[in-house]
This record gives structure tokens, sequence and C-alpha cells, in this order.
């Protein structure tokens, strides 16, 4: 760990696992904890827990805005767990100076999102703060949902499973990026931010065998994959042209340096599907709205000890490592 606190260390990569291992897993060290899942969960298996802060930057953006991210973001995390969100806290904290009707559009973003979930807000805090003491505004969600489907955890990934990405990645980061700098895009790219509990529904009432689901956000698929295969020990192949990417993502990837594969989702996530069920999941998945661009992208092996492999079109392997460095912040 570094001696000050680093843009880098909120990237969802190397150096935010290790200020979360060396700081608040060390300090708040338990067996719920440890597990280090999308979601707590807690009351016997019965119920998910989760919270999450939004500090994105521009606070609106194509595709959604700081008010769809909250709930999105909390209420996605709980249907990684197999969980239908249930209720939510809101606490907000407003620049002075901030137009009132900028917050009723937020506001009434995240209404809408909350009626896509089956969820409401119960309970919440709003703070007012000098101007300059915070960028417009900042909101922490947080969500308890009740599990449907029992047993998933990215612990329990094997051999026996096959990787699916539900739709093609990186459209977030991108947006974001594009949108903060100012690069105006003869395409309508706009952020995937999206409710996923209707789809993870779907999954489960259709008997699909669920090992894991992680919604790729900070850091990106590659993130996922990493965490993955350290917390199962597996090692997890991915094909690269299997993997969907947008011709505008790749553009801008080309364009900055950037990898596809870090960059940050808001409504598509990776899924691990017992091989014989993985090609009954991709129908399932094509048949929701936001998923149709499902992909079967690769497979768990035990190849290499707790690593990514990222397997060319031209026969060529590299290891694909978790992000690092400052990727593009204030995504979420």
């Amino acid at each position: 760990m570094t001696e000050t606190i680093r843009l880098s260390h909120g990237n969802g990569g190397k150096e935010n696992n290790e200020l979360i291992g060396q700081i608040f897993y060390k300090a708040f060290k338990n067996e719920i904890l440890e597990k280090s899942e999308d979601a707590a969960v807690i009351q016997n298996g019965t119920l998910a827990f989760s919270t999450d802060s939004f500090t994105v930057s521009p606070i609106i953006f194509p595709g959604a805005d700081i008010g769809k991210l909250a709930v999105c973001g909390t209420c996605n995390d709980l249907a990684m767990m197999g969980a239908k969100p249930k209720y939510l806290t809101c606490s907000v904290i407003l620049e002075e100076g901030f137009e009132v009707a900028v917050l009723e559009q937020i506001v009434a973003s995240m209404q809408k999102e909350l009626v896509i979930n089956g969820a409401m807000v119960v309970s919440g805090d709003t703070k007012v703060v000098p101007k300059g003491s915070v960028d417009k505004i900042f909101i922490n969600t947080t969500g308890i949902g009740e599990i449907q489907k029992s047993g998933i955890s990215s612990n329990s990934i094997t051999t026996e499973d096959t990787i699916i990405v539900s739709n093609s990645i990186g459209k977030h980061g991108a947006t974001i990026f594009a949108s903060r700098e100012g690069i105006e895009l003869s395409s309508s790219l706009k952020s995937d931010c999206a409710s996923l509990w209707p789809i993870v529904q779907k999954l489960i009432q259709n008997e699909i065998q669920i090992t894991a689901l992680r919604d790729a956000t900070r850091g990106g698929v590659s993130a996922v994959l990493n965490e993955w295969a350290k917390q199962s020990n597996v090692c997890i192949e991915i094909e690269e042209k299997e993997v969907p990417i947008c011709d505008e993502v790749n553009g801008i990837c080309e364009l900055l340096g950037f990898e596809a594969l870090s960059l940050a989702n808001e409504g598509t996530f990776v899924l691990a599907i017992k091989n014989e069920d993985a090609q009954k999941a991709l129908e399932v998945l094509h048949g929701c709205e936001n998923s149709t661009e499902a992909k079967i992208i690769g497979k768990v092996t035990q190849q290499y000890e707790q690593k990514v492999v990222l397997n060319s079109a031209w026969g060529t392997k590299r290891f694909l490592e978790t992000p690092t460095g400052e990727l593009l912040p204030r995504i979420c």
C-alpha cells in the first residue's frame, strides 16, 4: 500500500483490491465479508444485503444519469446473488447551488428503476454542503433483497462451468469517457446501464444451473474473471474472438489505447453456468431486452493456477491480468 490514497485505488482493479484487503477486510474480518461476493448473504441464506456510493461525472450522460445508476447498481448487486430487490435506502449529498429541476429529474430516474425491480426506498438522508465541497451530487444506496435461488457464489466455480457474458462490453466506460472529455461521436453509443433482476429472474424461472453471477462494473470483465479465478482457485480461458464488443467501443479503445475487457459496464454481467445448461441459458438471455448480444466466451480449466488466459484469433495466448493504474475515474 502507498502512504496516501490515489485515484487508482478506486479503479476496481489491483490497487482497489489492495486497499480493500489490507485496510477494510483486515479491520472488519468476518466469514461473510471474506466471501467477497457482490452482496452479503445473511439471515440464514434468506436475504442479500449490499451498499454502494455513486459519484459519476458527468451526472447525466447518454443512456442514464446518476439516479438510474444508483438504483441499478445496488439492485444489480442483489440480483447477482439470486435475490429479488425489495427495500433500498437513499442518502444524498448535495452541493449548494444545485438545480432543483435536475434533482427532480434524477429522482424520477430512480423511481422508474425501482418500479422495474419491484423495490421501494424506505429510508434515507439528505445533506447539503457548501459550494465546492462536493461535485454537484453524490448518492449512496443500500439494498435488501429476498434470495430466490440459493447457492450462487463466485467461490464455487469449477471445470464443470461455462463462462458467458450477457451483452457487448465496455459501453458504460466508453460513454462516460467520451461525455466527460467532450468527444463528439457520430454514433448512437450510450451507457448499457440497466436493471438486471428481470434477466436473472428469467434464468431462475427456467431452472438454469447457475454457479456464479457478477456484474462487470469497475475493472470490467477482466476484473471479474480474475477475481473468480482467485476465489475459486481455477484457470479461466477466454476466446478473444467470441467477446462481443460494438464498433463504437472498439473505435474508442483503438483511438485511446484502452482494453475493452477492462472498461466498466453497468448493465452487463458475467455468468458461470453448468456446461450442460450453457446453450439453454444463452436462449433465455437472447429473449431478454438487455441481453440480446449474450455469448459464450470461455471455459474453466486447471491449466494454470488462479489465472485468466486470453486465446487470440491467431492462435496465441496471453494472461489477462487484473486492471491496474488509473483507468477511467468516476465511472460510477
